[in-house]
């Protein structure tokens, strides 16, 4: 499988890794030969390595770098996608005989009911 580490720590061996196949996160946790080994490993660097399904988690072995620094600031990135938006100002009228306290977002009331809340039409 190939992956792209988000984050790592060389002294301890370890990694995160995020899949091609968007599922969850694989872990290194430096068992066995590692890539660690001569080498550091780096948040955006491109790896191939071979999936152990643990119990509870995915485990990256054999893990080898591909390319360094391919998906640099791909962490960032992510953060960044993840942080809660500003809602726009709504708009004083909206079409004839509706006001901006009569509309609420889409994106609210999706929030919402995957929060298990409701709002009203």
């Amino acid at each position: 499988m190939l992956g792209v580490v988000l984050w790592s720590d060389s002294t301890d061996k370890k990694a995160v890794i995020w899949c091609e196949d968007h599922g969850e996160l694989a872990y290194f946790d430096g068992a066995g030969s590692s890539i660690f080994d001569g080498a550091t490993l780096d948040a955006g660097d491109l790896v191939q390595f071979e999936m152990q399904q643990d119990n509870q988690r995915r485990l990256a072995r054999n893990m080898r770098r591909l390319q360094q620094g391919a998906y640099e600031g791909l962490t960032e990135r992510l953060v960044d996608a993840s942080a809660p938006k500003a809602e726009p100002e709504p708009q004083e009228q909206r079409g004839a005989g509706f006001s901006a306290a009569n509309i609420i977002p889409f994106t609210r009331r999706r929030n919402a009911r995957r929060a298990g809340e409701f709002l009203p039409a």
